[in-house]
């Protein structure tokens, strides 16, 4: 099982893979009402009365069981999963009007106009002026997220996931990025990809230079059918854009690529050569990971 990997072994308690859905599902809901009340905390400093929310959010699990990419029969219906997919339907119902609740919402109603601003920009940061070329990524800072950003900030540096962030742990989550980086150019997964690629050129389908680029491929064009459809955003269009065509195309692709996984051994071959990299990594930066296990488990035992 990938998820089993030697390096997962060292990170599962910071991003809680140890956990049961259960476990998770109550562990998400007490981080949520713990930053809540750092919000609570941080409002009233700014003046505000705040209640915490306690129905701002939930962490669901797909059945895991349903996704299936390697199986004939689901390819065959679903493709890669882009267009349609298991669940979806449910996943794209609406909220309903009771499923939310502001509990702050009469307070903020009470509230003038001029209040009200220093409200929103004390609970969420001052609006940005910063203009951003299309295309550039936005980085958010915490202080510039009022008391949300505080509240985020507060929680997350004592916790697993807040451990990778830190200044203590930086020199192996930098090292951990390069390696991933670097992974694409192992000598032994190109020769798997060009297998496969080779495999793919012979069905008729060009292009591509690693498994994951015939996927990719498609997910660009989405966006560019997106785009087309419904413009920047400026007009409003009614409707959702014709992807009939596309689907077909779509799970056309994939057998393809199911078809020449198969035929080289992909999936197998492929965690082989992950498992054997992360055994070379973890050799090197044996001291560093066991320090960084050790602080993840004592943080999720404090939580």
């Amino acid at each position: 099982d990938p998820m089993d990997s030697p390096l997962n072994q060292y990170f599962a308690a910071a991003w809680g893979g140890d956990l049961s859905e259960e476990d998770q599902v109550k562990q998400f809901e007490q981080q949520q009402a713990q930053t809540e009340e750092l919000v609570a905390e941080c409002m009233t400093q700014e003046g505000f009365e705040y209640t915490p929310q306690t129905n701002n959010g939930s962490i669901s699990f797909g059945n895991a069981e349903d996704w299936q990419p390697d199986s004939r029969e689901w390819v065959a219906q679903y493709g890669y999963g882009i267009v349609d997919s298991p669940g979806r339907e449910e996943a794209e119902l609406p909220m309903g009007e009771d499923d939310y609740v502001d509990v702050n919402a009469d307070y903020v109603e009470s509230l003038s106009e001029s209040e009200r601003s220093a409200y929103e920009e004390a609970l969420w940061g001052a609006p940005t002026t910063e203009e951003v070329e299309e295309g550039e990524a936005v980085e958010w800072n915490w202080e510039d997220g009022g008391c949300n950003g505080w509240a985020q900030h507060e929680f997350e540096k004592d916790s697993p996931t807040g451990l990778m962030n830190s200044d203590e742990h930086k020199p192996l989550m930098d090292a951990m990025n390069e390696f991933w980086s670097n992974s694409t150019t192992n000598p032994k997964m190109a020769e798997l990809d060009a297998a496969w690629a080779n495999c793919m050129a012979d069905s008729g389908h060009t292009g591509f230079t690693t498994q994951f680029s015939a996927q990719e491929s498609l997910y660009t064009e989405q966006n560019e059918i997106y785009e087309e459809f419904w413009g920047d955003g400026t007009v409003e269009v009614e409707g959702e854009p014709d992807m009939s065509e596309f689907a077909e195309r779509e799970i056309t692709l994939a057998l393809a690529d199911l078809d020449c996984r198969e035929k080289t051994n992909y999936r197998d071959e492929q965690v082989k050569v992950q498992y054997a990299m992360e055994e070379e990594f973890i050799a090197d930066h044996k001291a560093e990971l066991e320090a960084f296990k050790a602080a993840a488990e004592q943080a999720t035992s404090r939580g």
